[in-house]
């Protein structure tokens, strides 16, 4: 029989780059031939070849509910016979502000756009103009979009101002964004002992998801807060993969409950706020807020910002994450599958951790939890890849690359998650 994928993926090549629109669906990492998608309901998808698997990457985290929520795409289809844009503004994006703002209590005024790396971005612009000074401090491992500002990596000692990790990004457009490691407080004081006069932001995500599952210790986060504040600097959570899917106050309600008093000044938020459409946002404090233009000098514009067939996907996707027993059911599923997962590898004698908050987890074939991205870059790779296809022959799909989180949606049953289980245990077998 026609391997179909096969058959797209090298029409694919001859006229996008690497085949794909985007780096990790090439399949580079692990190998093989990606899954060209056909369709998808609940929590499964089906291939270009008809097969049919269990979703574990939810269009990387935004689909939270399962593919094709009855009440999601009433929604859509409503507004999509409304008017697909406008270039002016709907009384839906007044509504999913409000949403947004109601859940949030860190946010007083949000701006939607159309991606995470604009939200990104723009949230770096705003915090210069609001503070008026030009360094930025991200951590290694933690992605924010591909911003040139953002594309850097760590050098050698506790505080290193980042070299360009892509071609085409001048060192001059990285001079100002100061890389440390993530979890190391004393490279963080280091940090801002050296440069907090001139720290505009410090921008993390609370639980890294792009070196697979990495939580910022509780100490960690709280001396983050405590810095920014006695040197005037922002504290950006980059909630673009954990607002609405660790918890539905987004994970700074689960450090909150943590570290009495605790909230950052600025958000950025996507993924689920779109509900697998594309659109992002970005919020602070009202002082923050109303520094951006049409109020304030910093400049941000964008046509199909607030874009009105997007905003009925979030807005429809809010609601209904937010009825009662929702996120306590999610974390348990997502929990029994991590259990599962971790009871089949101990049964084979593999090294395996895990973790997860809400409907987000992630695993590593080693005997504990990592702490930062020198740590996971020393898991077994090629095991890994192993572990992955063999999960794929047997119509389970995790993301293709090591360094990549999960998720658990609403739409997965306890059927789905036993068949996971016993797909691992075979795999898990031939180790």
């Amino acid at each position: 029989m026609t391997d179909r994928n096969q058959t797209l993926f090298d029409r694919a090549k001859q006229l996008i780059p690497g085949g794909v629109n985007s780096p990790v669906r090439a399949f580079k990492a692990v190998g093989g031939t990606p899954r060209f998608v056909q369709r998808a309901q609940g929590a499964h998808f089906w291939d270009a070849n008809g097969q049919k698997y269990i979703d574990y990457i939810g269009s990387w985290g935004p689909m939270i509910l399962g593919h094709g929520h009855p009440a999601v795409l009433e929604a859509v289809q409503k507004a999509a016979m409304e008017g697909f844009s406008f270039g002016a503004p709907t009384e839906r994006e007044v509504e999913l502000a409000e949403e947004i703002v109601k859940l949030v209590p860190s946010i007083d005024m949000v701006r939607l756009v159309s991606s995470g790396t604009e939200a990104g971005m723009s949230t770096i612009r705003l915090a210069r103009g609001a503070t008026g000074r030009k360094t930025i401090v991200k951590f290694e491992g933690c992605y924010h979009g591909h911003a040139d500002a953002l594309l850097v990596k760590a050098g050698s000692g506790l505080a290193t101002f980042g070299n360009p990790t892509s071609a085409g990004v001048p060192p001059e457009v990285t001079q100002h964004t100061l890389v440390l490691p993530y979890n190391d407080i004393e490279a963080l004081e280091a940090a801002f002992q050296a440069h907090g006069a001139d720290i505009a932001c410090l921008m993390i995500e609370p639980i890294a998801g792009n070196m697979n599952f990495v939580r910022a210790s509780v100490p960690f986060m709280k001396r983050c807060r405590e810095l920014c504040t006695q040197h005037g600097a922002l504290l950006a959570f980059d909630e673009v993969m954990t607002g609405f899917r660790v918890a539905l106050g987004s994970a700074q309600s689960v450090y909150a409950q943590l570290i009495p008093g605790f909230e950052p000044d600025m958000t950025v938020m996507g993924k689920v706020i779109g509900g697998g459409m594309p659109l992002a946002a970005f919020g602070a404090k009202r002082a923050v807020m109303e520094q951006l233009a049409p109020l304030g000098g910093v400049y941000q514009a964008g046509t199909l910002s607030g874009n009105p067939v997007a905003t009925a996907c979030g807005l429809a996707t809010l609601k209904e994450i937010q009825k009662p027993g929702f996120f306590e059911a999610l974390s348990a599923r997502t929990q029994q599958l991590t259990a599962g997962l971790q009871g089949a590898a101990e049964a084979a004698g593999v090294p395996f951790a895990t973790d997860s908050q809400g409907g987000m987890f992630g695993f590593f074939l080693m005997n504990e939890l990592p702490q930062n991205y020198a740590t996971v870059m020393t898991t077994d790779n090629a095991r890994f890849n192993r572990f992955f296809h063999g999960m794929l022959d047997r119509g389970v799909y995790f993301a293709p690359a090591l360094y990549e989180a999960g998720f658990v949606s609403a739409a997965h049953s306890e059927a789905d998650v036993a068949a996971t289980v016993a797909a691992a245990r075979e795999v898990f077998a031939t180790f």
